[in-house]
């Protein structure tokens, strides 16, 4: 056969059922590289020019194409629309005697049938905010501990459904369930009621959780931040002036108080100025990260101001690009030092060297298995990365073991990540148990020490320490805004493994790095922390001292194990009430609520530091109670 026939006899199969077959392979991998609706990805759509698909993307999609339909040769270069690509898979499949078929998927999602447009919303809509395909969809599969999928990107998976079935956009926030059958099945019901009783169920009041019952007859909004999530309309900003509009109720009524600038430095108290009444108030400060104290350092300050001067405010390029300064040089070797291991690579923040380390070593074709609980930076990493993602429940390992036992063996590589400290609990990830399981599986683990760098250890260097597992943890990521009283992140790890991620982890290659100023802040910051463990005796004497009161005074602490005491409330508006009558009071600490927490989880963030007299944790535990007491927290006195 010639070229032109076998061209001719593939173009043929393309525009026949074999053809469509390959076509709707191609969209569906598409789609879950590049999270765009199938009725975007039309044959004739340009990977670059229509669909904004560049070299990198463009080639995990031949790769998985490739993979897909078990191809042992090469594409061909110049496959530049979709119909391309399929005419050249099919002449690949029928070069090599087969037609149209690709490899069998162990556990494919049934085909839908024309008849069931929910069963088919549901699963565009998945495909569309997760990246997977049609066949990386089982219908019985558990949203969160085999597909990845959280309240948040179910929210929006929903709202999709809601938008493409008719029926009312507010039912983004009211439906959930634990596989995508199980949503089927409630879209199904909920659409024959026609907006019947079932409608008026699914968005019925939310009652409180935690302790007490909210003043149901007051006049009060009761949405949240989760109802701005998916506001759709041909105006992009459309959606700002509804949040403007929810947000400057909040303000009114001195709920929300996010952002207030501080008119002093930050200890154990600090001058705020209130910008909705336009007063300054000195509060007792407990909203603080700076737990051992070092930030506002004689010395520390004075090895900013120095390096400032020797090096200028900033530098002229990325890391890679005349970025990089000496004292650069000498923290990444002090934090490495210090956490004990070989190598360091430091980021522009903590946030970057979750993205930068994740997307970089984990791809499409591996598995990410992260708590519920990790910070939403680690959330963001295994999105930018494309991998499969399953969440196992918080902190339980026979979950986590689950989850690894049913990992698909088609997959690369599989990475464990884990807080150290959880941000919004203050309780220790199970880091004995994580590395066990990781040998067993064979998953490497990486642990974010953002909050128990400085916190955890004899010495303050994080989890590993804490749990005499120094060398066996794959990866220790820290962020140097809290404990180490500067800014940035770094990661801290085998040589061959940071060397990689200084070339293919992209917020770090692409970004620019810390000033050196802050870089010599840094050293002299581990100078003390390394020269006065007592600071985190003291830190350690705090935590426990505040902890005994809180906990005596009947607030429920979880399981906090760190600096971090969250005073759990579960209702949003009692949180948000408790959190204005401590302010009240003279004392500032974070009052969290959605998306920081998911609905029904409100709480206080109290953070303790060294710098906490005795005289202050007994005066902000008195706080804690009168502000429970009168919000309805706490029951009343007597």
């Amino acid at each position: 056969m010639t070229d032109a026939t076998t061209a001719t006899t593939a173009t043929t199969a393309v525009n026949g059922h074999e053809g469509a077959a390959v076509r709707r392979e191609i969209v569906d991998i598409i789609a879950s590289r590049t999270l765009y609706d199938e009725s975007y990805l039309l044959p004739e759509s340009h990977f670059e020019a229509d669909l904004g698909i560049d070299s990198v993307i463009h080639e995990s999609i031949l790769a998985l194409v490739k993979e897909r339909f078990a191809l042992a040769a090469p594409l061909p270069d110049g496959l530049y629309t979709i119909r391309e690509l399929a005419a050249a898979v099919e002449e690949a499949l029928a070069a090599a005697g087969r037609t149209g078929a690709a490899a069998p998927s162990p556990d494919p999602a049934p085909a839908s049938a024309p008849e069931d447009p929910v069963l088919e919303a549901v699963l565009r809509a998945a495909m569309h905010h997760t990246q997977y395909r049609r066949d990386q969809l089982p219908l019985d599969a558990d949203f969160e501990g085999e597909l990845g999928i959280d309240s948040v990107v179910l929210v929006s998976i929903v709202a999709d459904c809601a938008r493409d079935l008719g029926l009312p956009d507010d039912l983004a926030g009211t439906l959930t369930a634990p596989s995508p059958r199980d949503l089927i099945a409630e879209l199904r019901a909920y659409r024959e009621t026609e907006g019947g009783d079932g409608a008026r169920a699914a968005t019925g009041t939310r009652t409180a959780t935690g302790t007490g019952t909210p003043d149901l007859a007051a006049p009060w909004d009761s949405r949240s931040m989760k109802d701005f999530v998916e506001g759709r309309d041909g105006d992009l900003f459309a959606k700002t002036r509804s949040f403007r509009s929810y947000l400057r109720g909040r303000e009114a009524e001195h709920l929300y108080w996010y952002g207030m600038p501080l008119h002093s430095r930050c200890g154990n108290r600090a001058l705020i100025l209130d910008e909705l009444t336009g007063t300054k108030r000195e509060f007792l400060m407990f909203a603080s990260n700076n737990y051992l104290g070092v930030a506002n350092h004689p010395k520390v300050i004075e090895a900013v101001c120095e390096a400032t001067r020797s090096f200028g405010a900033t530098h002229t390029g990325s890391r890679f690009i005349g970025g990089t300064n000496m004292l650069h040089k000498e923290l990444e070797r002090r934090l490495a030092a210090f956490k004990g291991r070989p190598a360091c690579i430091v980021y522009p923040g903590g946030y970057a060297a979750n993205l930068g380390t994740i997307s970089a070593l984990v791809k499409s074709y591996d598995t990410l298995i992260v708590d519920k609980l990790n910070h939403m930076s680690i959330v963001d990493g295994a999105r930018l990365s494309g991998a499969v993602r399953k969440i196992y429940q918080h902190n339980d390992m026979a979950d986590l073991e689950r989850i690894l036992k049913r990992c698909d063996d088609r997959t690369a590589g599989r990475l464990i990540v884990a807080d150290g400290v959880f941000s919004m609990h203050g309780d220790i990830c199970d880091l004995p148990e994580i590395v066990r399981l990781g040998k067993e599986y064979g998953a490497r683990v990486m642990v974010d020490d953002a909050h128990a760098t400085g916190v955890l250890g004899a010495r303050g260097t994080g989890t590993a320490e804490h749990f005499g597992l120094k060398g066996e943890v794959d990866l220790e990521l820290g962020t140097m805004s809290k404990s180490l009283a500067g800014m940035g992140g770094f990661v801290v790890g085998d040589e061959d493994v940071i060397e990689y991620l200084r070339f293919y982890a992209n917020s770090y290659v692409f970004a620019a790095g810390i000033p050196a100023g802050v870089a010599a802040g840094l050293i002299a910051s581990l100078d003390l922390i390394e020269s006065e463990p007592e600071r985190i005796t003291r830190l350690w004497s705090n935590i426990r001292f505040l902890h005994g009161l809180l906990a005596d005074a009947g607030f429920d602490l979880e399981h906090s194990e760190s600096a971090i005491l969250p005073l759990v409330i579960g209702d949003e508006r009692r949180a948000l009430e408790m959190g204005r009558a401590v302010r009240a009071r003279g004392l500032f600490c974070q009052t969290v609520v959605f998306p920081g927490v998911p609905l029904g989880d409100a709480r206080l963030r109290v953070s303790v530091t060294c710098e906490h007299t005795r005289e202050d944790l007994e005066s902000a535990a008195g706080i804690f109670v009168d502000a429970a007491r009168e919000t309805g927290v706490l029951p009343k006195a007597g």
